[in-house]
C-alpha cells in the first residue's frame, strides 16, 4: 500500500479482500450516529489499482446530517482540552479540521504536500512502500506551547500522522492527539504514534 498517491488513493487504499459491507463503529457503540457514519462511507473496489479497497468519504459529504455528526462527535470530543490548533493533512483533513476548529475557536493550519504553500516553511520527509513524501507547514503558524490536534480523514500506516506530529512539534507545539474519521483495526482503543493517542470514530472496511 502507498500513502497517499496520487488521484485519490492515499491512506484511504486499503490492499485486502473484500468483506461484508458497513464499517464497525469504534468510538462508543452505544452512539447512534456512528452507525450513519458507517453507513454512509462506500468502498471501491479496485481503485486507485487492483486489490485495493478504497474508502470514500465523499458520499458522506452527501448527506449533511451525516456530516455534521461527524463534525459534532469530534468536537465534543475535544471542546474544553484547550485545544489552539487545529492542523489538517492535506487533502481531506481540509475538509472536517476546519469546522472543528471554527467549533472550538481554534485555528486551523493546513499541513500541504511539497510547493502549494507560498512563503516560508518547514518541511518533513516521511517513508512511503516506495519512496517518500513530504509535508509542509507555514513558519510562524504555530507558536511553541500552543496544544495541537491532527485531522485526517483515515489512518492506515500511521505514516502520514508520524510526519505530522514531528512537524507540530518541531514548531514547539504540543501535539495532544490525533482523530481520523476512518482507521484498521489495529488503531481501536490505546493506540500510540510517536507517543501521541490515535482517535477513530469506525473501522475501515478491508
Amino acid at each position: 500500500m502507498v500513502e497517499r498517491g496520487g488521484g485519490g488513493g492515499g491512506e484511504n487504499g486499503v490492499a485486502a479482500p473484500p468483506v461484508a459491507d458497513g464499517a464497525v463503529p469504534v468510538a462508543g457503540v452505544e452512539d447512534p450516529r456512528l452507525q450513519g457514519i458507517s453507513a454512509a462511507i462506500r468502498v471501491v473496489p479496485h481503485f486507485p489499482k487492483p486489490g485495493i479497497m478504497f474508502n470514500d468519504i465523499t458520499t458522506l459529504l452527501l448527506r449533511p446530517k451525516v456530516f455534521k455528526d461527524t463534525v459534532d462527535i469530534l468536537v465534543e470530543r475535544y471542546r474544553g482540552m484547550g485545544i489552539s490548533i487545529v492542523a489538517g493533512i492535506e487533502a481531506r483533513g481540509f475538509i472536517f479540521g476546519p469546522p472543528v476548529a471554527l467549533a472550538l475557536g481554534a485555528k486551523f493550519v493546513p499541513l500541504r504536500k511539497p510547493k502549494k504553500l507560498p512563503g516560508q516553511v518547514i518541511s518533513e520527509n516521511y517513508v512511503l512502500e516506495y519512496g517518500t513524501d513530504c509535508l509542509e507547514m507555514h513558519v510562524g503558524a504555530v507558536q511553541p506551547g500552543e496544544h495541537a490536534l491532527i485531522i485526517d480523514d483515515l489512518v492506515a500506516t500511521g505514516g502520514t500522522l508520524c510526519a505530522a506530529i514531528r512537524l507540530l512539534e518541531r514548531a514547539g507545539a504540543e501535539v495532544d492527539e490525533c482523530a481520523c474519521i476512518i482507521g484498521l483495526p489495529k488503531f481501536k482503543g490505546r493506540c500510540k504514534l510517536n507517543g501521541k493517542p490515535v482517535y477513530i470514530l469506525v473501522e475501515c472496511r478491508q
